[in-house]
This record gives structure tokens, sequence and C-alpha cells, in this order.
């Protein structure tokens, strides 16, 4: 260490020059590429073709401050959005869309609530824009999040502050989860999966997260599920009925928690292998929620039904695709169109909470 602080040391120059250029060359194809990229395995031609048209739909419909409008808005939508850009494999701070990422993460830092970290509108919302965040958080340059010299909060401050909103809100829920508003006292094991998976996505990034937390949302999981693997909505309300989606949520917090062992994982993900050859209708209810959903429980869980049902996923999404890149959906072309690419994700294997 005393060499290197040898402003005049010619060695020493010369190692500070060539490690400069050696980063300045790589730095590129270094950022955004976790350990588990796959290397020299081409992704297949359709996906990469979908991608790139949904892609250019998100590229034309996000707003100048970086949300997008038109069905469902609000942070929870940005987040999806964000995530779909850092899953392309393009360097989120020199890259192609590296704009739109930018624009994105000061929407969602913008949109916090300061005092309480509150990802607003609903816990879906604070959720799923945890998880954006997440997912950015260590990719992005903070540097160049914020134009003109301004002095936003960064994106570990925001994610740290997101991270305690959710852990209030589960601390005060005597069911140790989560429903719509955060100070509700009911839990539904649908807005539950989007809180505990960007928690999750939070604590792989480096924020810290108590067991006792995850140990009290997995818990209300296991109770929530039936020996037969189907998984309840919220007590009672719904009961044990087929919903791929819930399941699908189920097995995949069981499989992020490192919950392997339990019997319900086995149960849940033993009946999504047995319904590997339906990946839903488009057009029917919620099909793009539980594609997104199904994709990585499955991943997660079984690559070898998961690559069996990649393989419908893609023909089905290749006919549905609109001709201007978007998917259709109850609930808006945007949040239809960010769950759908994110359903095909798994075939780039980008983002960190895709790891296995």
């Amino acid at each position: 260490m005393n060499n290197l602080r040898v402003a005049c040391s010619t060695r020493t120059l010369i190692v500070s020059v060539i490690l400069l250029l050696f980063a300045q060359t790589f730095s590129s194809v270094v950022l955004g590429q976790p350990p588990n990229a796959r290397v020299g395995e081409a992704v297949p031609r359709d996906v990469r073709e979908i991608y790139n048209k949904g892609l250019q739909y998100l590229v034309k419909t996000q707003t100048q401050e970086g949300s997008w409008a038109g069905g469902q808005t609000g942070p929870g939508v940005t987040g999806l959005g964000l995530m779909v850009f850092m899953a392309s494999g393009e360097d989120p701070n020199f890259g192609q869309y590296s704009g739109n990422v930018r624009r994105a993460v000061r929407s969602l830092i913008t949109a916090q609530d300061p005092n309480t970290g509150y990802l607003g509108n609903s816990m879906y919302h604070h959720g799923f824009g945890m998880l954006g965040l997440a997912e950015a958080y260590g990719a992005v340059d903070d540097r160049r999040v914020w134009p003109d010299g301004k002095n936003g909060r960064t994106i570990g401050q925001s994610l740290e502050l997101a991270t305690r909103a959710a852990l209030t809100s589960q601390k005060n829920n005597p069911l140790g989860a989560w429903r719509y508003s955060p100070s509700d006292t009911q839990a539904d094991t649908s807005v539950s999966g989007a809180v505990l998976v960007g928690l999750l996505a939070a604590r792989n990034a480096g924020i810290e997260v108590p067991d006792t937390a995850i140990d009290k949302a997995i818990s209300y999981y296991t109770k929530m599920t039936s020996a037969s693997g189907q998984v309840a909505y919220s007590g009672n309300i719904g009961g044990f009925d087929e919903s791929l989606a819930r399941i699908s949520i189920a097995a995949l917090v069981y499989s992020v928690a490192k919950r392997k062992d339990l019997p319900q994982f086995k149960s849940t993900l033993g009946y999504l292998v047995n319904k590997v050859e339906f990946t839903g209708k488009s057009g029917f209810g919620w099909v793009n929620y539980q594609r997104y959903y199904q994709a990585q429980a499955l991943f997660q869980g079984d690559v070898a039904a998961w690559e069996r049902w990649n393989k419908l996923l893609i023909r089905q999404l290749k006919t549905s695709q609109q001709a201007d890149g978007s998917f259709p959906g109850q609930h808006g072309a945007s949040i239809s169109t960010s769950m759908s690419l994110l359903s095909l994700a798994l075939n780039y294997r980008l983002l960190p909470i895709y790891e296995r």
C-alpha cells in the first residue's frame, strides 16, 4: 500500500495506467453480468425478437419522469419496467437503455415517502418497487442517476428505507405477513409474495433483513399451503382452489428463502410440475401475473420442467404479442408487457434474483 501512495513512482504510474485502461475496456462487459450468467450459450432467436420488440414498446411509452401510464400505474409498475431493462443484457450505465434505467430509478426514489420509506399506492407497489431497487443496487451508478449535480437519495438509501417500511408493516401484522395497506392486520399470499420477494432480493443485495422476519413470513406460507400443494388466498377467502399464480408464489418464496427442505415446497413444486403443460391462456384473468411467477418457480425448483414449460411460453407469447411490441392485459399494456417479458427473462439469467 505504501508504494501505491508514492506519486512519483514510475512503476506505480505504469501499473495505474494499465489498470485504468483495463477497467475502461472491460467495464461494459462486467456491469450487469452476475456470476450465474451463461457464457457461450445462445439465447433462442424467438426470445430475443420477442424481448427486443417489447423493450421498444416500453422505451416509447415511458414518461419523461420515468414511469409508465395507461392501466395500472405507480412504483410497482415502474419497478417491473426497470427490471425488464436490467435483464436485457445491456450495460445499465452506458448501454442502449441506460437513460431508461436512470429515469425509472429516479421515478422510484422520487415516489418514495422520505419519512416512512413507503413506495405508495399499495403494498403490491411497494414490493415490486423494492424489488426493482434491489436489482438496480450495485449495478447502477448513483452518480449518473441524478442530472445536473442534484443530490437525491442513493439507490442504497432508498432500498434501506423501503426495507425498513416492509419490516415495520410486518411487525404490526399479527399474521407476520402483508396485505394492501402498510397498516393492515390481515394478510394474503399474493401481496405477501410481492413484498417477501422484494425483501429477499434486498437481503441478497446486502441490506440487513433479520432472519426472524423471513421465518415469520415463511411460517405464514406454510400455514396457507395444503398437503396437495394448493395455496389459499387469505384465510378461508378463496380456499384451496387451483390458483397456479399463488402456488407459484409459494414455491418461489420457499426456494429463494432456501427452504427447499420443507414439505410445503415439495408439494407446491410437485403441483406445478404436474401442470407444466399449462402456461395460461391469453386474455384469461391475470395470466401475465401467473406466468411471471410460474417461470421463476419452475426455474428455481426444476430446470428440466422449466425448459419444457418455457418452450410452450415462447410459442404463446410470440402469438399474443401485438404489432407495437406490447402484450394485452386487463390491467393495462405496461404491466402486462413487463410481466410477459420478465417471464422470458430466465432465458438471459442476468438478474440477481434469478440466481439458483
